[in-house]
């Protein structure tokens, strides 16, 4: 079994006191999000097949990915880097900051255990198609020789993302749209040139219908990736947790609406303020990872398509 930790959340920024507690256990626990049913999740060797990690600062979970790769398992982790304006990445690290992290862990783990993540490309007055392709040219470059792929997607505009989006067009005086294909694949067909002049190749997360040559589509779990990363085969199973999706079989321990990084693009946020209280409530001794106190979670987990979180 690969556990993915976690396209719900990000784990390796907010919670890694809580997932090597979890570790140190044995297991952990979860809550389904669409039907409230409790799950126990074994995290033992003998069911853990690898990790894929999930985050927009990787800098506070370094100490566990060591703990990781003492313990034997083998684990790939997708570092975001956008370097998007503040209104709509309220609080994540400086790209300069997360191409350093990246690099740092290519040296301490291997090239091959790390992904860049260009996602969702968010179409806006203020990151118009011109600016991403200067924006990503200087990522590719800094990148270059620290990673060998980077999956892209495109916003998709569920409920809560527009919700959210236009809040923050609101506040900061902005519009956001949601392009043709024919212009999003313009766009990939760019990228996908400036990534492969660094020797990046750049695969796309759940849209199938966009594919343009130059592009794979993405596997963000990734059997085959994390075998490369153990030296021995592992048992991947074609599962996708979607239509559209291409990954392996896995099982994610994360947690909807416990994010407090704030991005209006989030797609499994219904809001910062509800994130926030969720962090604040969190117990890193836990067995679960976010708190299931009423008080706390006002309203009912609805889980939007299982997109990966960026």
């Amino acid at each position: 079994m690969i556990i993915s930790a976690s396209y719900k959340t990000d784990i390796p920024a907010f919670y890694g006191d809580w997932f090597l507690n979890r570790l140190a256990a044995g297991f952990c626990r979860m809550v389904n999000p669409y039907g409230g049913q409790l799950h126990d999740i074994d995290l033992s060797p003998d069911a853990v097949d690898g990790f894929v990690f999930w985050t927009r600062n990787p800098g506070p979970f370094r100490g566990a990915l060591s703990e990781v790769d003492r313990r034997g398992f083998p684990f790939v982790i997708q570092v975001t880097v956008t370097d998007y304006p503040r209104a709509l990445d309220a609080a994540t690290i400086d790209a300069d900051s997360a191409v350093e992290l990246i690099k740092a862990l290519a040296r301490d783990h291997g090239p091959a255990g790390v992904v860049w993540r260009y996602d969702p490309i968010v179409i806006s007055d203020l990151t118009p198609a011109a600016w991403h392709e200067k924006n990503f040219a200087r990522l590719a470059e800094a990148l270059r020789g620290a990673v060998d792929e980077c999956v892209i997607s495109f916003m998709q505009p569920y409920r809560k993302t527009r919700r959210n989006l236009d809040a923050a067009a609101r506040d900061h005086g902005f519009a956001w749209q949601d392009p043709q294909d024919d212009d999003k694949q313009a766009l990939l067909v760019t990228l996908a040139a400036i990534a492969a002049d660094h020797g990046i190749a750049v695969t796309l997360c759940g849209q199938p219908d966009l594919i343009v040559d130059g592009v794979g589509e993405a596997r963000c779990i990734d059997a085959d990736r994390l075998a490369r990363v153990a030296g021995r085969p592992l048992a991947g199973t074609a599962k996708p947790h979607r239509k559209t999706c291409r990954c392996d079989a896995s099982r994610d321990i994360g947690d909807y609406d416990s994010c407090p990084h704030g991005c209006a693009h989030c797609y499994a946020v219904q809001s910062r303020d509800r994130a926030k209280r969720r962090f604040a409530a969190h117990d890193p001794t836990g067995e679960f990872l976010a708190p299931r106190d009423r008080s706390i979670n006002e309203e009912p987990i609805i889980a939007g398509a299982a997109e990966p979180a960026g």
